[in-house]
Formats: structure tokens, C-alpha cells, sequence
């Protein structure tokens, strides 16, 4: 009988694939029904594969098992979705696996790892022409300080697997600033080395096996998982004593690399920003949890960063400053770098912060931020549902932005456009580098218990200008009369309650950006 049931899981994940096969070659096929089915016959592979890896299956055949269940969701996923999220850049599981405790790591939460990730991925390197390699993360809690990544690599952590981040700083070497910001984070000068960094990569996996849970006409996946967990508390402590001595880290930076995804995982307590991809290309954020404490000092979630081609979708973020911020760099660094944040596609995701706003633009945003599609947003007990920031000296552009079906609930302020926003890393800024905000589209937006509508101040002789509103409904808890404030701004709206100010109120709709963000991104 017992090995009979071995050989259950790898006729369930067969099947699987075969429904995986028959949701792709029908395109007609209802997609909610179809994830329907798709996800029971997860959870079935996983109530069998589980209980017979306790019962002594080998750590790298379960590994490769749930891998492929991975890849799959990952390609059912993207082959489903409506925007640009429809590439992928998972290919067929790595040819070759090892177990990080094959370089003798010990997932006790106090054994200090760094030097077993560092060698582990040493050793992949010479896979990379070989079809690459995976390194597998079991169960555990496995401290570490900071390590790089390499190309043609899939990091994979099992269920329950926890990276722990080092709570002593010198596991986190100090590394240079990035050259479009010209300092760190929170001081002049140099920074700490996020937890997990890749630099000059491609082909990149960071990965996780979510469990699936089945639900009429909806797939839910929980990033309840594989966790990496910056221990960030001590950092905040440090921040607010002014004890620190370079600019904190995050949890995962990737640098000038391409073709990424980071899926089914828990980032916690990241001691500054979660995720942090900047000058990157192709890159895909899918089925993430991130969660930092509500008092946890300018701890944004996901940050794109000078990206072009980026996808962030089914994640749920919970954070201390800003749950999604685009950026693309400070100033004359940024201006002087070029490089902006261009064809984002953000759908499906749900905020909450409330001491910052869920979605954010800017400040800093010297190289530019345009085509970005936002859709299918829940923003909750937030302060500030939708922010553009920048302010005189940035320079760049914000342009060409649709955000388009937002709900909201408990939220101080639904939407906030300030050119009087941010500091600057040093007096060498041009006071005379004026940003340019227009071309902004909010559209489909209901918010029930919003304080108030919106706050619009653009720039003196630099007015924010094409801003336009429409099928938007809020319900106000003060006085809707005074819901509005505006200066320096012009735009269109219709059909938006409660009514927003005459600034916003231009006969014609002719000049409102509206985006086929599909057809965009291939021109």
C-alpha cells in the first residue's frame, strides 16, 4: 500500500498537467472555473505529497515535485491574465538541485548560515551553462547575514522554511550607493547590503510552494510559506535613537537584471524597503505577502525602481510607509542616470498602511515614470489611498497613467497630487528642474468611510495638468463641500462624487490619457 501511495502525487501532478494543457489550448474557457479546478488538483497533490514526505519521501524528489506544481501555477497564472502580465519567464525546473544543508547549514534559528548560502551559490555558478540550478531551502529556520545571488539560479523555499536576517550589522557589509540617489536611504554616503542581492543577473527565480486553498470561481493563494524575515526591529530602533551609522538594508535588492520572478512567498519585518528591483527588466512579483509593522519607519513594500516590463500582481502588502512606491532615483543622480520606470502593470493587490499612502509615485522620480496600468486595487485603513509626489529639483516626468478599478474602505485621504513633497540628498540640486506630472487617468474608484476626496497641488508656473477623473463615488465622513482642495492643477472629471473642484471640471475629456496597455508594451 505504502508504495502504491508513493506513486500518488506524480500521477495527480500528471493530471494536473494535463489540465494545465487543455486551460491553455482553450483560450474560451471560463478562467475562474478553470483556476476552480485547477487549484483543487493542487491541494490534492499537496494533502498527498506532505504526509508522505513525513513518512520518508527524499527531500530533493519532493523538491522537484513542488516545483513543478510551482512552474505550473506560475504558467496558469500568467497564460490567464488580462494585461501585461501575460509573460513568463519560468522555464522547465533546473536540471540540477542541492540542499543548502549539503554546505552544512543548520536551520536551528541560531546557527549563522552566511558562509553556507555563500558557497552554495558558488558551487551553482558552474551550472549556468549547464541549464542552471536550484537551491533548496527545507524546513527550518536558518539564520543568515547578507548574500548574493547568481544567474540561471531558482532559490526555493519549502513550506515553513523561514530566512532569518542576521540581527548583528556586520553581517550586512556596507556597499556603495546606487548611482541614480547618490547616498542611502537615511544618511549621506554608503549603505548596508540587503539581506539577498542580485547584481548584473538573469534568469532568476525566488520561489516559494503557496498553498492553495479552493474557493467558488476564485483562486486565493496565501503566502503563509516560505518567509524571509529581516528581524527588522532592531534597525527601527536603531533609526529612531539616530544610532546608525549607514543606511539601513532591505530584504531583497536585485540590480540591473533581467528576466526575474520573485512568487509565492512571506517577506516580514524587512529593516527598510521588501522588495527592491532597480534598473531591472522583466521582472514578475506574483503571489507575495509582505507585512512590517504599522510604527516600522519608511518600510515600503514593493519598490520598482528605474524598471521597465514589470509585473505585480496577487500580493497583499501591510506596511509602515508606502505598501507599492515607484520610483526612479533623487534629484541631479536621477536626472543624470536616465532611466525610468516604464510599462508597469500592477492588478489584483491589496494595501494597507496606515501611516502612508497604498500606492505611491515618487518622490523620488528624477529619471521618470510612464505607461503604468493599475487595475483590481483594495486599499484599506490607509492614510493615503493614491499619491503622486514630487517636488521642485526632481526634474522627470510622471505621465500616462491609468488606475482603474480601486476599491477602498477606511481611508484618511483617497487621493493626494503635491509638488511639495520630499527632501533632496544635497544642496547640488537644480532648484530650476521642474518634474512634470499629466496625463493621469483615475477612473472606476468607489471608497466608502474616506475622511476626505483629494488634495491637488502642483507647482507654481509648473502646474500638474490632464488630470482626470471619472465613475469615482466616495462616501465622506466630514463635509463633502470642503472634500477638495486644488491649486495649481487642471483636469477633467465626470460623473464623480462628491463633486471636486472647478479646477477639475474642463468641458472636454478629449486630451485624458487612456491606455491599451498591451498594444503599448509591444510598440
Amino acid at each position: 500500500m505504502d508504495s502504491f501511495l508513493a506513486f500518488v502525487p506524480l500521477l495527480l501532478l500528471s493530471l494536473r498537467f494535463l489540465l494545465l494543457l487543455s486551460h491553455i489550448s482553450n483560450p474560451t474557457t471560463s478562467s475562474s472555473s478553470s483556476s476552480s479546478i485547477l487549484c483543487c488538483w493542487n491541494s490534492l497533490i499537496l494533502a498527498f505529497c506532505c504526509p508522505l514526505s513525513q513518512g520518508g519521501i527524499h527531500e530533493e524528489a519532493k523538491a522537484i515535485v513542488m516545483l513543478i506544481l510551482a512552474v505550473a501555477d506560475a504558467i496558469e497564472a500568467s497564460g490567464s491574465s488580462d494585461g501585461y502580465c501575460n509573460y513568463n519567464h519560468i522555464s522547465t525546473p533546473r536540471p540540477h538541485s542541492v540542499t543548502i544543508t549539503e554546505f552544512g547549514a543548520v536551520g536551528d534559528g541560531v546557527t549563522l548560515n552566511t558562509v553556507a548560502f555563500q558557497n552554495a551559490v558558488f558551487y551553482l555558478r558552474s551550472f549556468a551553462d549547464k541549464g542552471g540550478a536550484q537551491l533548496y531551502v527545507p524546513q527550518g529556520r536558518w539564520l543568515t547575514g547578507s548574500f548574493n545571488l547568481t544567474s540561471h539560479l531558482t532559490l526555493f523555499l519549502e513550506q515553513d522554511a523561514i530566512i532569518i536576517g542576521s540581527q548583528d550589522s556586520s553581517q550586512w557589509p556596507i556597499v556603495e550607493s546606487l548611482p541614480s540617489y547618490g547616498q542611502g536611504l537615511d544618511l549621506p554616503g554608503a549603505r548596508h547590503r540587503s539581506l539577498i542581492n542580485g547584481y548584473n543577473l538573469t534568469d532568476v527565480v525566488i520561489t516559494g510552494m503557496a498553498s492553495s486553498m479552493c474557493h467558488a470561481q476564485t483562486f486565493h493563494v496565501y503566502g503563509d510559506n516560505g518567509t524571509i524575515d529581516g528581524q527588522g526591529l532592531i534597525w527601527w530602533e536603531w533609526f529612531y535613537s539616530q544610532s546608525l551609522n549607514y543606511s539601513r538594508p532591505h530584504l531583497l535588492e536585485l540590480v540591473n537584471s533581467n528576466d526575474i520572478m520573485v512568487s509565492n512567498l512571506t517577506f516580514l519585518n524587512s529593516p527598510a524597503w521588501s522588495i527592491h528591483p532597480v534598473y531591472c527588466r522583466n521582472v514578475e512579483i506574483q503571489n507575495i505577502t509582505i507585512h512590517a509593522s504599522s510604527d516600522s519607519p519608511y518600510t515600503n513594500g514593493i519598490v520598482p525602481d528605474s524598471c521597465s516590463n514589470l509585473c505585480i500582481e496577487d500580493c497583499s502588502i501591510d506596511v509602515g510607509h508606502d505598501a507599492i512606491a515607484l520610483k526612479s532615483g533623487w534629484d541631479n543622480y536621477g536626472i543624470s542616470y536616465g532611466t525610468p520606470s516604464t510599462y508597469i502593470h500592477i492588478s489584483k493587490v491589496h494595501l494597507q498602511t496606515p501611516l502612508g499612502s497604498a500606492l505611491a509615485f515618487g518622490s523620488e522620480m528624477s529619471g521618470g515614470i510612464s505607461f503604468i496600468y493599475v487595475e483590481h486595487l483594495r486599499i484599506d485603513n490607509s492614510l493615503t489611498g493614491i499619491n503622486f509626489k514630487t517636488t521642485r529639483g526632481r526634474g522627470g516626468f510622471i505621465k500616462d497613467i491609468v488606475v482603474s478599478n480601486v476599491e477602498m474602505e477606511n481611508v484618511h485621504e483617497a487621493f493626494r497630487f503635491t509638488g511639495h513633497c520630499g527632501g533632496h540628498p544635497n544642496d547640488e540640486y537644480d532648484p530650476d528642474a521642474l518634474p512634470k506630472i499629466k496625463q493621469v487617468t483615475l477612473k472606476n474608484i468607489v471608497g466608502t468611510n474616506i475622511s476626505t476626496a483629494g488634495f491637488f497641488s502642483g507647482i507654481e508656473n509648473d502646474p500638474f495638468t490632464t488630470i482626470c477623473l471619472s465613475n469615482i463615488a466616495l462616501s465622506i465622513t466630514s463635509d463633502p463641500s470642503n472634500s477638495w482642495s486644488c491649486s495649481n492643477v487642471s483636469g477633467y472629471s465626470e460623473s464623480v462624487f462628491p463633486d471636486p473642484c472647478a479646477d477639475l471640471n474642463s468641458n472636454s475629456s478629449f486630451s485624458c490619457f487612456s491606455l491599451d496597455f498591451t498594444a503599448a508594451a509591444e510598440a
